[in-house]
């Protein structure tokens, strides 16, 4: 069904469960990157076989891409894309409950959230290996630019940032345009998070893919790295791939290149620009506290000296 991309580094074929973060282990984490149709269902079913390749390829947590379900809708403002929102728990967390119980994974789940009329939010569903729903994160940042009407369809995330226990470790979840950000990553990290996942939807526009495609990427990449670096975690974002352009003109080529990269900021796997795969990598708790210890961020912070942060500028 898909290639596979997948680091040689820290290959093991024994992994236990965690209970804490002084405890030694390894985790197969999968990061789908998938393109996605003009049909929810097929992409829902798309979706659930790849997790389950995924799991017998030994992946224990997976992570799918940002609003997996349909194509990138937001690309324009028109009500009847409302009709593609459900409720959490639903449907789809249901059946993605069954599917982790059934594959002892742990499953990151993008869904465009019903919440009431007229509230919608981007939300992640975080659904334990066996099969219970955890939580849920409502994406905090909100973008609106061309072919990125997100604020027409999401009211802005109100759950605050947030870290879960899983079956296999403490994992944080933020979703695309909160990548950007480095206060998001730091209080998704200070909850204990020792992975962040990111399920993005992100691309070119094509028109400016020549001139601006290469330092765009580049930023992206980097940033996102830095999160890893700046608070001794393991950071993976599975991104969409192909050309999307549901409302005619030029859409948006979607960049896929999803990555996994570890708490030094180094990339341990990353996908292609154009090709559906499983990106895999092998998750070392112990390296978290090593490089927390060894590069002590968290532990020089000047807590006392940041309650400016909370202001919009400083005058």
């Amino acid at each position: 069904m898909s290639s596979e991309v997948e680091t040689s580094r820290g290959e093991t074929s024994g992994v236990s469960q965690r209970d804490s973060s002084t405890s030694l282990g390894m985790t197969k984490i999968a990061l789908i990157q998938m393109r996605c149709g003009p049909d929810p269902d097929k992409n829902f079913s798309r979706a659930i076989e790849f997790i389950r390749e995924a799991a017998q390829k030994g992946a224990q947590i997976v992570c799918l891409p940002e609003l997996f379900r349909s194509q990138y809708f937001c690309q324009t403002e028109d009500h009847q894309n409302f009709g593609l929102a459900e409720e959490i728990p639903g449907k789809s967390t249901s059946a993605l409950g069954e599917v982790a119980r059934a594959t002892g994974t742990v499953i990151i789940a993008s869904l465009f959230e019903r919440r009431s009329a007229g509230v919608y939010h981007n939300t992640a569903a975080i659904i334990d290996a066996n099969g219970k729903l955890l939580g849920k994160y409502r994406k905090m940042h909100i973008p609106d630019d061309p072919l990125y009407h997100e604020k027409f369809y999401f009211a802005p995330g109100d759950l605050g940032f947030q870290a879960w226990p899983t079956a296999q470790g403490k994992i944080g979840v933020c979703v695309c345009w909160d990548q950007w950000y480095p206060e998001a990553a730091r209080l998704t990290a200070l909850h204990g998070a020792e992975i962040i996942f990111y399920p993005t939807a992100i691309g070119w526009h094509p028109s400016e893919k020549k001139q601006s495609g290469a330092a765009q990427h580049s930023a992206w990449e980097t940033i996102q790295r830095s999160h890893a670096i700046a608070n001794g975690c393991y950071v993976a974002v599975p991104n969409r791939v192909g050309h999307e352009a549901p409302a005619g003109g030029d859409g948006i080529e979607f960049w896929g290149q999803s990555f996994v990269c570890g708490p030094d900021g180094e990339i341990l796997a990353k996908g292609s620009v154009d090709r559906e795969e499983i990106v895999m990598a092998d998750v070392d708790w112990s390296r978290v506290n090593e490089q927390r210890t060894h590069w002590p961020f968290l532990r020089d912070r000047r807590v006392d000296a940041y309650g400016e942060i909370n202001r919009r500028l400083i005058d």
